[in-house]
């Protein structure tokens, strides 16, 4: 794809939404994230894993768009007319939610329909003609904070459904806490009906009952154990005042027990609930007990981090060097957002951004620092690493990981470090600064080229990695101001079992 097809001068480039994304560390990514690159897939052609349904020439319904039939259609109940609810306005787009098709499917996941709305059509060159409207029909894992995207169409803005496809291999992506797809989930999540509303207060009631009485429990062995001491020292001392030819007890708490042998039976109260381990749920983290090396144990959907055989991030060694096609960076100078989630500093850039590289062209989400770098090249390591997460149509991930070595100050790095949030979870857009994610790259810009995973729980595999041979720099201080906020962020190298490396001649 060329730079006239997806750059700021073409209708696409124009249109496609500046919606932030996940955290794949991470990758996770919204409605908005998983419709925008598709903007740019229409002039590439059709899709590995998404199948044309149908097109039409007709107006739309009002409600929610149904799964077109492959064989004869059937009478099928009309569906409720939709209530589409703004959820994000940007100038140029909107994202909106139908409320009233939010359900539970068969599994017990919630899927609901939305919409990305723009200003202007835009070219379709598969139906020629252009549209306005890009709907998904997503299903969310409320529990494990997890959607997919199973169904797409595209509409005119009278209406008009020029084309629905299904996607045949919807893949699970995580939903970062505080981007797009978090305000979605729990947009979607949250209860419906006032049954679910007092459900869910119920379910809120008994863990605060639960916590109150393990408290209770706590606190009133902590009493029969003061007193205990306190018995034990008074029979000691009195047995000795009142009958000192007499033997005494070898153990003073024997004579306790003799005396409480003899004494009625103390009253009973009820037992309190024992408390389940659910509310000491460790969460994920580079050291301790939610350290790497247990992370295929905290979660039943993170065991692949434990028994998956391509594993992210590893030592690039052994190599075959070959010519590979440089990475085509198309990226722009566009505001920013940062945040820091608790597990890095994330940066989501608005604007244009893609790559193109071995015939898919991905759209920039979001990019994060790891200190130290998490990749190895022969052994070695560097100070930190830039990882920039890439999204395609189809829902594939490319991260181009850039090495950061100590050296000169990088002036882009300095641009987020001054703009850094003061607290945890609080996404800041600068009002005045903005940024080139080509900034970033070194001049050198040939790489070493692997398949593995997410380097953070869930740790999904399929992930195309392109890593940067040549390092980019940064100041000693620009390192110590990171290190403040993460000393060591980074997951141990992986087993590479005999995966095929490519490295750039």
């Amino acid at each position: 794809m060329t730079k006239s097809q997806i750059g700021t001068t073409s209708p696409v480039g124009e249109q496609c939404p500046r919606f932030r994304g996940a955290a794949v560390f991470g990758a996770a990514l919204s409605l908005a994230l998983a419709v925008c690159p598709l903007f740019a897939h229409a002039a590439e052609g059709p899709r590995s894993n998404a199948k044309p349904i149908t097109e039409v020439r007709q107006p739309a319904p009002t409600q929610a768009p149904a799964v077109v039939a492959k064989a004869a259609p059937e009478a099928r109940p009309a569906a409720p007319a939709a209530d589409w609810r703004s959820l994000v306005s940007e100038a140029g787009r909107r994202v909106d939610i139908d409320r009233a098709s939010i359900k539970k499917d068969e599994t017990g996941k919630t899927v609901a329909w939305g919409r990305i709305v723009l200003d202007k059509e835009v070219p379709d060159p598969r139906s020629s003609a252009a549209y306005k409207v890009v709907q998904a029909y997503n299903r969310y894992d409320c529990a494990n904070r997890t959607f997919a995207t199973l169904r797409r169409s595209f509409l005119r803005g009278d209406g008009e459904v020029l084309r629905e496809e299904e996607v045949k291999a919807a893949a699970e992506l995580p939903v970062r806490s505080g981007s797009i797809e978090d305000r979605l989930l729990r947009e979607i999540c949250r209860p419906q009906t006032p049954g679910e509303v007092r459900r869910e207060a119920e379910r809120a009631a008994g863990r605060v009952l639960e916590v109150a009485s393990f408290d209770l429990q706590k606190a009133n062995e902590a009493v029969v154990a003061k007193e205990t001491k306190k018995a034990v020292k008074k029979v000691a001392t009195s047995e000795e005042a009142v009958a000192p030819a007499r033997a005494a007890p070898a153990d003073p708490a024997a004579a306790l027990e003799a005396r409480m042998a003899k004494a009625p039976a103390p009253r009973t109260t009820a037992a309190p609930r024992r408390v389940v381990a659910r509310e000491h749920e460790v969460h994920w983290d580079y050291e301790g007990p939610g350290g790497p090396e247990n992370w295929g144990k905290l979660k039943p959907e993170f065991a692949q981090c434990a028994k998956g055989t391509r594993q992210s991030p590893i030592d690039l060694r052994d190599s075959i060097v070959v010519d590979q096609e440089p990475i085509q960076f198309q990226y722009e100078q566009a505001p920013f957002r940062i945040v820091d989630n608790g597990h890095t500093v994330q940066v989501t850039p608005q604007g244009n951004n893609f790559i193109t590289v071995m015939g898919r062209t991905y759209r920039l989400t979001q990019f994060h620092f790891h200190r130290p770098s998490e990749e190895r090249i022969n052994g070695r390591d560097f100070d930190m690493v830039a990882h920039l997460v890439h999204q395609s149509a189809d829902g594939r991930l490319a991260v181009v990981a850039v090495l950061l070595e100590r050296g000169e100050a990088n002036p882009t790095i300095q641009t987020l470090w001054n703009n850094l949030p003061l607290e945890k979870q609080d996404e800041f857009q600068p009002s005045t600064a903005s940024l080139d994610p080509a900034s970033l790259l070194p001049k050198d810009r040939r790489y070493l080229a692997y398949m593995g995973s997410l380097t953070t729980p869930p740790c999904t595999e399929g992930v195309l990695w392109l890593v940067i041979r040549q390092p980019a720099q940064l100041s000693a201080d620009q390192i110590g101001i990171f290190s403040r906020l993460y000393r060591n962020n980074a997951r141990p190298v992986q087993p590479g079992n005999g995966r095929l490396i490519k490295e750039s001649r």
